[in-house]
């Protein structure tokens, strides 16, 4: 696998850069460290509502400048789909707004240097103006402030698959995205001949992303040709999706730059397994205590984890499109495949959304289940801790946990997960609830942007009409 490798890293000097990454807590700091180093650019970027970094280069003389007088990035960002086509029917944005540049907020702490590109560096904003109330991360911000007045800090881990192709982004054009050759073949999880065998190239993911400051806690083969699970570090929660989102964004370059292709849809393939995006989510009281975790309660769930698994059950039919934001994310909801297709929990059990994890006072957690690897990781944590701060403010109590098969479970009348995007974000757009935690200004151009997604579909005809209907009907 070295022959792939542009510029090889070895672990030596992965581990110096990732020592030697700058820590600026505010803006002041930011602007200090930037004046003294000799690189003359700084990339920026924000995420759009499908969580893709849109950025470009500033000349650092530019930047420090904007750092005291302020920066501004056109709202079209916030106004068009993943393929840059504006939608037509979202108020908030669109040519009778004009798309003007709207103020960001430069995110100081989140800066981290690019290896792969001399050491520049990179660093992340929000809509702070006019559009503030669309941007996901500003979104995540406002519900840990709802967490926050309750009494709590909130933690996070994410979990994310995805396919390793021994393709381009030019020969999966030109295949039609058909007949495309996997890293490896087969299902084959938790493989260690498969990573034994293509060592070099999992020691230079991992080195990779201790350099970008977004380290890896585990990292092993899926079952399914060429898949790859990576559990990024737990972190406080604004922390982790940040490093979520710059894992997409740069788990591709690494690939690309290796002539591979890493894909994070939801399903790639009829053939093989979905793949995920799982959230691990505990929270901590101002004074750094375990709130989850109560010895004396059935399964050690304290009252305030059994109201936040209460409130995210109840309300994750209403907000699943937060979690599952694409077509193809509801190919992966189906029995058998690893994915809930109802709003269950249960104690360990992988077959349902919500996934008590029981453990010492620190492990304690649940895990979201709902939201795949194509999920927007800013909206996905602000559906998953919203909904359970909502369920700790109401004292929402969870039905009873389900034990073994949830497709097959019955008794207790528990919801069904929307089994289309369009149902889903018609769904959401009735909510008062949604609209009390996130605003109606969200929620309306949101259930938007997921109607257009929806729209855009219908519009076309699948290989599976044509080889179905083409002759026979």
């Amino acid at each position: 696998m070295l022959s792939r490798t542009v510029e090889p890293f070895s672990a030596s000097s992965s581990r110096s850069v990732a020592a030697a990454q700058p820590r600026c807590a505010n803006v002041k700091e930011l602007h200090h460290y930037l004046k003294e180093t000799d690189c003359p650019y700084v990339k920026i970027a924000v995420t759009d509502l499908d969580g893709v970094l849109r950025g470009k280069y500033l000349a650092k003389r530019k930047f420090l400048t904007a750092l005291e007088e302020g920066i501004a990035f056109c709202d079209v960002v916030l106004g068009w789909d993943c393929n840059d086509q504006l939608y037509d029917n979202a108020r908030a944005t669109g040519w009778h707004t004009g798309y003007p540049d709207r103020r960001l907020r430069i995110v100081a702490d989140s800066l981290r240097i690019l290896p792969f590109e001399n050491n520049m560096p990179f660093v992340l904003c929000e809509f702070a103006g006019g559009v503030a109330d669309l941007c996901p991360r500003r979104l995540l911000g406002r519900t840990l402030e709802r967490l926050d007045a309750l009494g709590f800090r909130a933690f996070a881990g994410v979990e994310y698959e995805f396919f390793l192709f021994d393709e381009t982004p030019e020969s999966v054009r030109a295949k039609g995205y058909r007949n495309l050759q996997t890293l490896t073949p087969g299902y084959f999880g938790y493989s260690v001949l498969r990573s034994s065998v293509h060592a070099e190239l999992y020691a230079e993911l991992l080195d990779y992303c201790e350099q970008m400051a977004m380290p890896l806690e585990g990292l092993h083969t899926e079952t399914g040709p060429g898949v790859i699970e990576a559990a990024m570090a737990y972190d406080t929660a604004l922390r982790a999706a940040d490093n979520a989102a710059l894992f997409k964004t740069f788990t591709k370059v690494f690939a690309q730059r290796r002539n591979l292709m890493a894909c994070f849809m939801a399903k790639w393939s009829e053939r093989w397994p979905g793949q995920s995006g799982h959230l691990h989510i505990s929270l901590r009281s101002h004074d750094g205590k375990h709130v989850f975790h109560d010895d004396t309660a059935p399964h050690s769930i304290s009252t305030c984890m059994r109201h936040f698994i209460g409130g995210m059950q109840k309300l994750l039919p209403e907000l699943t499109c937060m979690a599952a934001p694409t077509i193809n994310a509801y190919s992966r909801l189906i029995p058998g495949y690893w994915a809930p297709t109802r709003a269950s929990w249960g104690i360990e059990n992988r077959t349902v959304a919500l996934r008590a994890i029981i453990g010492q006072h620190s492990a304690q957690r649940v895990e979201y289940r709902l939201a795949g690897a194509d999920a927007n990781p800013y909206l996905a944590l602000s559906a998953a801790l919203a909904s359970g701060a909502w369920g700790i403010e109401n004292k929402i109590e969870p039905t009873a946990p389900t034990a073994g098969n949830d497709y097959q479970a019955g008794g207790e009348a528990i919801e069904t997960v929307p089994s289309t995007l369009f149902d889903a974000a018609r769904r959401f757009a009735k909510s008062t609830t949604a609209k009390e935690l996130f605003g109606e200004t969200f929620v309306e151009h949101y259930a938007a942007t997921r109607e257009w997604e929806a729209r855009e579909f219908q519009k076309h005809v699948t290989d599976w009409e044509l080889q179905r209907y083409f002759e026979i009907i």
